[in-house]
């Protein structure tokens, strides 16, 4: 039997099952534009290197990635890059010295009211406060909103790819793929 929301199949989740996404540990993002259309900006090659230049929109997706922190006190940065249709990113959970989180998710409003009940079934399904789902979510409805002033057209993919990083091995291979993304911009799989 397949679990139907609204009388709509639901693609089942690509998160590790019997994990918990508001667990301590450092996840790798990556979030990619509706269709993979550029949005970002676009790779230019400066003194035989490439680089990334930032438009209005990539200008606002770096910046609202570097404030997560901020709307979530318990999260900290790894590398992270503004490509030209995706965002790679690394977030590190580290819950220890935060006393509410709830308190700081500020970055998109996520309440939602529904007549003034509780939506049991909603509530099911919704992403818990400090979760990687949460702080995804909020992080792609402020950058939509606000770019939607600079072109109305833009949207990003509906799900997004995380990879738990499990050791500081791979947590050092993933933050230099990060860093040297736009120098391999031609080789990358995002690339098109």
């Amino acid at each position: 039997m397949t679990n139907k929301f609204q009388n709509k199949y639901r693609i089942p989740s690509s998160r590790l099952k019997n994990w918990d996404y508001g667990n301590n540990g450092a996840y790798f993002i990556t979030i990619c534009t509706r269709n993979r259309d550029h949005f970002f900006g676009e790779i230019v090659s400066v003194a035989k290197e490439n680089k990334m230049e930032l438009n209005e929109i990539g200008r606002l997706a770096y910046q609202f990635w570097a404030e997560i922190p901020k709307h979530f006190p318990s999260v900290e940065l790894g590398n992270y890059v503004v490509m030209p249709n995706h965002v790679h990113g690394i977030l590190i959970i580290d819950k220890k010295n935060v006393v509410d989180d709830l308190v700081a998710e500020t970055l998109q409003c996520n309440v939602s009211a529904h007549n003034g009940t509780t939506n049991e079934q909603m509530s099911k399904i919704s992403p818990k406060s400090g979760t990687i789902s949460t702080i995804i979510r909020s992080y792609k409805s402020a950058v939509t909103k606000n770019g939607h002033f600079i072109h109305a057209d833009f949207e990003w993919q509906s799900r997004f790819h995380d990879h738990i990083i499990r050791n500081s091995e791979s947590f050092e291979r993933i933050q230099n793929y990060i860093e040297t993304n736009p120098k391999n911009w031609k080789e990358d799989k995002f690339c098109n």
